[in-house]
């Protein structure tokens, strides 16, 4: 099913302030919610402060957040929203468990340094 993907549709994963009832979830607007979704434990999250921040990390854990099929549009919205024009984080691929694990879906990481921030465990909020 999630092999034939249009070209301008991609699958996200959101683990943060972009989660249903958080503040930036009327950003995916119109776009189809996939279900709750959890990732290999290979990352941890950090709280930032008004959002998290998700690294890899050798003693990682499986963190648990929601997945999304959105358009071209709404992944451009996103990327602004999670300053990536401005360095804060990265778009990239993240390695999500069974019965997701086939799917090629796309995770914000924050790009600096986590030091001094709390660690929230496998969920943020």
């Amino acid at each position: 099913m999630f092999e034939e993907r249009p070209a301008d549709r991609s699958i996200v994963f959101v683990y943060g302030s972009l989660k249903k009832g958080y503040a930036l979830h009327h950003l995916l607007e119109n776009q189809v919610c996939l279900g709750m979704a959890v990732t290999q434990p290979f990352y941890r999250i950090f709280d930032l402060g008004q959002y998290p921040g998700l690294v890899e990390w050798p003693e990682g854990l499986a963190i648990q957040g929601e997945l999304y099929d959105i358009d071209k549009c709404c992944l451009e919205r996103l990327d602004d929203a999670e300053g990536v024009g401005d360095g804060l984080y990265v778009r990239r691929t993240v390695l999500l468990q069974s019965p997701h694990n086939d799917i090629n879906a796309y995770a914000w990481f924050w790009l600096h340094p986590v030091t001094g921030f709390e660690d929230c465990g496998c969920r943020w909020g």
